[in-house]
């Protein structure tokens, strides 16, 4: 299976960036910065509206069937560890952003583990676009399957 999945489209979500989310995840990881928290102070830093957190397109996993991805993978989810997550902005999100995001399949291989046995890595890339379909945020999950025990 590896590498025949690569452009598959894994899944898509949609989601509102809403202030009293933007508020749990500046609560959550000890924000500081007022932009995050007061809609006056992010006006005058020149934006519209609270700003959103660096990982706030997290609260997409929360509008998706995960096991339904798992399984288009063909991934044990017994055996599947992130290895990383990076997100890309094109530029700040903000309370009132309407969001979409498709999620494909950009990398799937195996490799051999120094340690014996093979493991499967799966890269994925979710584009988040606005309402008027700009892009806005890239995301990048690395997926690793341990391959099984003896």
């Amino acid at each position: 299976m590896s590498g025949e999945l690569i452009g598959t489209v894994v899944d898509e979500v949609a989601f509102d960036v809403e202030r009293g989310k933007i508020w749990e995840f500046s609560r959550a990881t000890f924000t500081t910065d007022p932009v995050h928290t007061d809609a006056d102070a992010a006006r005058t830093a020149g934006f519209d509206d609270l700003l959103a957190t660096p990982t706030h397109v997290v609260v997409a996993g929360h509008r998706r069937d995960q096991r339904a991805f798992v399984e288009k993978l063909g991934l044990a989810l017994e055996r599947v560890v992130v290895g990383s997550v990076r997100w890309q902005y094109l530029r700040p999100l903000q309370a009132g952003d309407s969001l979409r995001g498709v999620r494909r399949v950009v990398g799937d291989e195996r490799r051999d583990g120094k340690r014996g046995g093979s493991m499967r890595i799966v890269t994925l890339e979710t584009e988040y676009v606005d309402s008027a379909g700009t892009p806005v945020v890239r995301q990048q999950d690395v997926l690793i399957e341990r391959g099984k025990s003896a």
